[in-house]
């Protein structure tokens, strides 16, 4: 657990960078301190490690300030993710992971063993491991920094902006791949953005700041979403925090899966027709993988990869009510196609349930009935 204590930060032009924080971020939790710039949320994060030192208050690392540790062992026992990752040139990608153990005492040997598997943690094969920094991109120069800060097995680990310098097809991969890591990991994590959309995707609670450094709110992301403290919190949100609040996975299990006909390809026209509920109908490959819906209206031969209608998107299983709404929307039929992690055909959810699970999700929102 890290706890701020009345945390404050001024500066001698009587600038104040933080003022008065107060917060607490769980063990084993991920949370995230977001705000407009000039807020004070990277400078609460290095108050952490004390990169900064605080003017005044207390911060607590399992109940032990952190001003009273040697501020070498201090840093030893955080790991620390920074926007351009901040590897060692001259160091090949396991001699950079290897970094961390290696300052805590671990041999070289196993510290190059742990290296090497955290490799693969991170979504890097071994190929990349004699590599250098200039050698990699972007987002694998981020996930080795990310790697070398777990090398030691820190309990706490601070991250700021480690997502923003890559593109935004990157970035979303980026913060998939991590959420799997950290949901493995557990590590007691504070994380430092700009962006409201992946602080509300990314964490536990979110913490958010006004200029000044004063905290306006912290809480989960649903409940900032469904209550925002004030006028300020609600405009920095944004103004469609309520198809904001459908991504989130528990309400998608409330929406019922249907069972579907389906055909292959070569079904005859006949057959397509009597499988149709009505003029689609759903089209699977040999492992009931499906790749497109036939429409059985009109067909004059057996069924040919041409005839296929390509637009539906596919949702995987356990997928949010924002994933299963546009699942039916985009799909022809009006009935968005649900696949297991394999591509498996698992059933179909139709677009009135998805609504009525809306509803629902909507009335638990607000405290009422739906």
């Amino acid at each position: 657990m890290i706890t701020f204590d009345q945390v404050s930060k001024h500066y001698g032009d009587a600038t104040t960078a933080v003022n008065s924080l107060s917060l607490v971020a769980p063990t084993g939790k991920l949370t995230i301190l977001v705000g407009p710039s000039g807020c004070g949320k990277t400078t609460s994060l290095r108050m952490i490690n004390r990169l900064i030192t605080p003017s005044s208050g207390s911060i607590l690392l399992d109940g032990e300030q952190t001003g009273r540790m040697d501020v070498a062992l201090l840093r030893r026992r955080i790991g620390y993710v920074i926007q351009h990752a901040g590897l060692f040139p001259h160091r090949t990608v396991v001699q950079n992971i290897a970094t961390t153990a290696r300052l805590n005492g671990a041999p070289k040997q196993q510290a190059l063993r742990t290296a090497h598997e955290l490799l693969e943690r991170v979504g890097l094969t071994s190929a990349f491991a004699d590599r250098y920094p200039w050698q990699l991109s972007g987002g694998q120069q981020q996930r080795v920094g990310v790697a070398r800060a777990l090398a030691s097995d820190p309990k706490f680990m601070l991250m700021d902006e480690p997502f923003s310098a890559v593109d935004p097809v990157v970035r979303g991969q980026l913060q998939d791949e991590f959420l799997r890591l950290q949901r493995d990991i557990g590590k007691t994590i504070i994380m430092v953005t700009h962006d409201i959309d992946e602080a509300l995707k990314l964490g536990d609670q979110v913490a958010v700041l006004r200029s000044g450094g004063t905290l306006a709110q912290i809480a989960t992301p649903q409940e900032l979403l469904a209550r925002p403290a004030d006028a300020f919190v609600a405009d920095f949100i944004g103004r469609d925090r309520g198809y904001r609040f459908l991504s989130f996975a528990e309400f998608g299990s409330t929406v019922p899966l249907g069972v579907e006909p389906t055909a292959t390809l070569g079904a005859t026209p006949e057959a397509l027709r009597h499988a149709a509920t009505d003029r689609w109908v759903l089209v699977t490959d040999a492992a009931n993988r499906p790749i497109g819906w036939a429409d059985a209206r009109g067909l004059q031969q057996p069924l040919r990869e041409g005839d296929l209608n390509l637009s539906g998107t596919l949702a995987p299983e356990g997928s949010s009510l924002r994933h299963l709404l546009d699942a039916a929307l985009s799909s022809p039929s009006g009935r968005g196609v649900v696949v297991s992690a394999s591509g498996e055909l698992v059933g179909t959810v139709t677009l009135s349930n998805v609504v009525a699970a809306i509803e629902g999700a909507r009335a638990g929102q607000f405290g009422m009935q739906p």
